[in-house]
């Protein structure tokens, strides 16, 4: 081997060999995190690099924090809030960057069809940056509601019950301008506002009906005759009657037979003592349920009642007379099981 030749391998030798102890220490400085599946950093107002040096060991199990110093004495950075992930596949660089950059992860949070806007309060305070207590107080202000167009009984048909990506900072204001926006949209898709005006109804009304037939039933496949029952009862100014509304109006929801006394609750959201519409939705409505009602039946059923075998399906009559024997049926069967109340 010449002379120049073994220079050259020595080189070469060297050159691995450097590569070898830059790839060691790099991995060092810079390894990866032990989980197995995608985890989270949370940077709120007054988060510091500490804590998230903290997060990173413990939530993250971070491998090694040996970088970090390096790391921010190169490019210092102030927290920015959000959520970000850190993947099984990264190293401590990337996830630096991405903490450094405020590229947070979106959230996916679910809208629920839940029967109070204080719940939902809840659900955006266990997915998001917001205290439940002031979200709940927001959602309950006059002055909130109507900077949306909304009274506070109108509300619930704001929300469209369906998954949407925010970042998890997000604030109350710019999520219900969100809220507003996915609102419009969804309106403006399939004509569903002419649908809901050749039915003489806002999309607020619509809502509100859809949100009785969502406390009626559970079973698909009869949303739409609910939903036409309700409203040849509208047409024909007859009370809803409406047990659903009961509840809400005696603030019980677990009320699983309605008495006579309970209709006699002084609310505007007792439909046995007021005709029409309630205020507003006695929850937000599913979009299952408002296209019920903007695709409601057409036919001549004026009652119904739930079947005796608790199967969640309903016996619809004509007239009272069939009416009332279906009630008896399943009176007969409460009591049978001991329901009473």
């Amino acid at each position: 081997m010449t002379r120049t030749r073994k220079i050259l391998v020595a080189l070469g030798c060297t050159a691995v060999a450097a590569c070898i102890v830059a790839g060691i220490a790099y991995r060092s400085l810079f390894s990866t995190f032990d989980i197995s599946e995608t985890a989270y950093v949370y940077v709120r107002p007054a988060t510091t690099e500490a804590d998230i040096k903290a997060q990173l060991h413990d939530d993250c199990h971070a491998r090694s924090l040996m970088g970090w110093q390096l790391l921010s004495r190169a490019f210092p950075f102030t927290p920015h809030t959000g959520r970000y992930a850190v993947e099984p596949t990264d190293d401590l660089l990337s996830v630096y960057r991405r903490l450094r950059r405020g590229q947070q992860t979106p959230v996916r949070l679910t809208i629920p069809s839940v029967r109070r806007l204080s719940r939902l309060a809840g659900v955006l305070a266990n997915n998001l940056m917001l205290d439940s207590t002031e979200v709940a107080e927001a959602l309950a202000d006059s002055t909130v509601a109507a900077s949306l167009g909304y009274t506070t009984a109108t509300l619930p048909s704001l929300f469209i019950p369906n998954t949407y990506e925010v970042y998890w900072d997000i604030s109350l204001k710019a999520f219900l301008q969100r809220m507003q926006r996915e609102h419009d949209s969804f309106w403006q898709a399939d004509n569903r506002v002419q649908r809901a005006q050749a039915l003489g109804f806002t999309p607020e009304e619509v809502a509100t009906l859809a949100s009785i037939v969502d406390e009626e039933t559970n079973y698909g496949p009869e949303r739409a005759r609910i939903a036409g029952l309700y409203i040849n009862r509208l047409h024909r100014g007859m009370p809803l009657q409406a047990d659903p509304t009961v509840k809400f109006a005696l603030g019980n929801d677990s009320l699983r037979r309605i008495l006579n006394s309970h209709l006699t609750a002084d609310s505007p959201y007792n439909t046995y003592r007021n005709t029409g519409l309630p205020p507003g939705p006695i929850r937000i409505a599913t979009i299952a349920s408002l296209d019920a009602v903007l695709d409601a039946e057409q036919h001549d059923y004026l009652y119904f009642c739930a079947k005796e075998d608790f199967s969640g399906s309903h016996n619809f009559a004509r007239t009272y007379a069939e009416h009332m024997a279906n009630a008896r049926r399943y009176q007969k069967a409460l009591n049978q099981r001991g329901i009473r109340k």
